[in-house]
């Protein structure tokens, strides 16, 4: 069969032709990245926003305490609960419904953050509102991956779901570079003066925009829900009326599923760590532990995330003929192995820095391409989202969330060299997750 046939759905019962798998990709892969980008963007202008909402002048001892701790912590930590209630949201009333909740969500929160009043304006107001925006937003993402993966994987056609799953972190990616770009340009063209009064304020409305943009393409998209679709194939009542009585609990998946739960984060801990380490703490590791320039250690970090965003695919593909374990056992102990001696590599060169960072994201793509496919393939239909959404995002926040804490921990200890072990040995227990998983590349999704 065809990459085209794979890519087009059969005509529906009633002789009407359903959006296409491609349609399918997109609906899941510009929210995504539209997601990622609204999330990534505070990052990158956190030192604008912090004069504005945070001042060091600020008389209200309030005002430190929400700028070290709420705000940056909140935003990881309302992960999994935005996993849980988005995952039940998509099993309950479909994936698309969730899907559009989350994009809306976003959409509104950066919405949000961009028309936060300043400290000077509305005094301990300001920082209660951008608390308040990045609580959606961490709502917004964690029940973001719960959705977009359960539906990615469910729209792929057959021995397609490893190239559909990588498309979670290609968009992912993808949010990230744009978000980088944006603020880079910004940054570039506007004065250090206007850039600090309302320059940090239009990329967030930008996001909000594009979050319609994202609105308007999930709208063309299918459902995947099983239950949900064979209603309205049968023409029979509302989804709501329809399932009402078999809807699952909150936390169904995880009392009736809690060997699989438990899976998700030993298969999530060694990968997130690494996703975190390379593509977001490497450049400031590499600054401080090896005296690389700052705009090197960011150039590096960018053209390493654009080779990394090609790599999925192809290791998606590759997932889907050789299976699953195979990646995520190079992935998992490659990066046992190897990571001590590349960060050792380090040095204060722009070259040395990339093909350091090049090679790890050639490791962690076995991860990543992968871990969409592998964590829905766990689950039956029924529970699939809250029972991918929930494990993911609390082990995403433990391990993956702190890891630049963690090594700047370390480093502050006077123990740089042990960020790497710790890497290590996590990926070490992740890996031995991996050697007693079941192989599921072949294997029909349950319903």
């Amino acid at each position: 069969m065809s990459s085209a046939e794979h890519i087009t759905e059969d005509r529906a019962p009633n002789g009407v032709r359903p959006p296409s798998r491609l349609r399918q990709l997109a609906a899941a892969s510009i929210g995504n990245a539209v997601e990622w980008y609204d999330w990534y963007t505070y990052t990158f202008l956190a030192t604008y926003i912090a004069a504005q909402i945070f001042p060091m002048g600020a008389a209200n001892s309030l005002v430190p305490l929400l700028s070290t701790f709420a705000v940056f912590a909140v935003g990881f930590f309302m992960r999994p609960i935005g996993g849980l209630l988005m995952g039940a949201v998509a099993d309950r009333r479909g994936r698309r419904a969730a899907l559009t909740v989350t994009i809306l969500l976003m959409g509104g929160s950066s919405l949000l953050v961009g028309l936060t009043p300043t400290y000077a304006a509305a005094g301990i107001l300001a920082p209660f509102v951008l608390v308040l925006a990045r609580l959606l937003q961490g709502l917004s993402v964690g029940g973001e991956f719960a959705a977009s993966t359960t539906f990615l994987v469910e729209s792929a056609g057959p021995g397609r779901r490893g190239l559909f799953s990588s498309f979670q972190y290609v968009s992912t990616t993808i949010g990230q570079l744009v978000a980088s770009g944006v603020a880079a340009m910004l940054v570039a063209n506007l004065a250090p003066a206007t850039m600090g009064s309302w320059g940090w304020r239009v990329p967030f409305v930008l996001g909000a925009l594009l979050s319609l943009v994202g609105f308007w393409v999930r709208r063309g998209a299918r459902e995947t829900l099983p239950q949900a679709l064979n209603s309205v194939q049968a023409g029979k009542t509302p989804i709501e009326e329809q399932a009402k009585a078999s809807r699952p609990s909150l936390f169904e998946a995880l009392r009736r599923h809690p060997r699989e739960s438990l899976l998700i984060g030993g298969i999530t801990a060694g990968g997130t760590l690494a996703y975190y380490t390379w593509t977001s703490y490497l450049p400031t590791y590499a600054e401080l532990n090896a005296g690389v320039e700052k705009a090197d250690a960011l150039l590096a970090g960018t053209l390493s995330l654009t080779f990394f965003a090609v790599l999925q695919p192809l290791a998606g593909i590759l997932s889907d003929r050789i299976g699953r374990k195979p990646l995520l056992l190079m992935f998992g102990l490659g990066f046992a192995v190897l990571i001590v001696p590349l960060l050792r590599m380090l040095d204060d060169s722009f070259v040395t820095l990339l093909l350091v960072q090049c090679a790890g994201m050639i490791l962690l793509s076995g991860f990543t391409a992968v871990s969409a496919a592998v964590n829905a393939e766990m689950f039956p239909a029924r529970v699939r989202a809250a029972g991918i959404g929930f494990p993911y995002s609390l082990t995403v926040a433990l391990f993956g969330g702190t890891a630049p804490y963690v090594g700047t921990l370390f480093k502050d200890m006077g123990h740089a060299g042990l960020f790497p072990v710790y890497v290590a040995v996590l990926c070490l227990v992740s890996s031995a997750v991996y050697l007693r998983l079941p192989e599921t590349a072949r294997s029909p999704l349950e319903r």
